[in-house]
């Protein structure tokens, strides 16, 4: 059984090192693109070379962009006092496609992690700070996860915000919709029962 070319080899080695893609799904994705050339994988060297040379991160936020600020900073109806914190832009994507926040966010690039060696100098939270006391931020939302990671850079942020007349949040955490009590986990069903409400 002959092996593919070194080049395609290369492509497939390349492919294979991308989330959610290990080398059999590398193998088979880089084999469609080839077999459909003109119909997918010119476009997407088109579409790479592009992201290549124009994505930047955002100067204000830490969205990812075509430009200096992205459009959800420069947007003068998302200027509504409200900041939501996330950890990365995976999670602000993720809160956009819900549609059901209207102000702006902060990408701190990952939470503070003893194991991993990341400490608060290694995130983006002095200059979270620094935007709520520059731009009259009235509420920051933290959007972290329910990790003890997450909590954790949830109470650091808290306290680093203590003197900025600012109100603190965070998400409620609970039972999703649709979610079936018997599929959740145990954290997930405390974290449920105490954040019910009157109904």
């Amino acid at each position: 059984m002959s092996e593919p070319p070194n080049e395609i080899e290369a492509l497939i080695a390349q492919m294979a090192r991308l989330p959610g893609l290990g080398p059999r799904s590398a193998r088979r994705a880089v084999l469609h693109l080839i077999q459909t050339r003109e119909r997918s994988l010119r476009p997407l060297l088109a579409a790479l070379s592009r992201v290549a040379e124009t994505a930047q991160i955002c100067q204000s936020c830490g969205n990812i962009s075509g430009a200096a600020l992205c459009p959800i900073c420069t947007d003068p109806r998302r200027a509504t006092g409200e900041i939501c914190v996330v950890e990365d832009v995976a999670d602000l994507w993720a809160m956009e496609r819900g549609q059901a926040f209207g102000g702006r966010y902060h990408v701190l690039g990952g939470t503070l992690s003893a194991l991993d060696a990341v400490g608060p100098e290694d995130l983006r939270i002095p200059d979270l700070v620094a935007r709520v006391r520059a731009d009259g931020v009235r509420e920051v939302i933290l959007a972290l996860g329910a990790t003890v990671d997450g909590q954790t850079t949830a109470h650091y942020i808290a306290e680093a915000l203590e003197g900025c007349e600012v109100t603190v949040t965070a998400l409620a955490q609970g039972v999703p919709i649709g979610g079936a009590l018997d599929f959740l986990d145990d954290g997930t069903i405390g974290a449920a029962l105490r954040a019910r409400r009157t109904l």
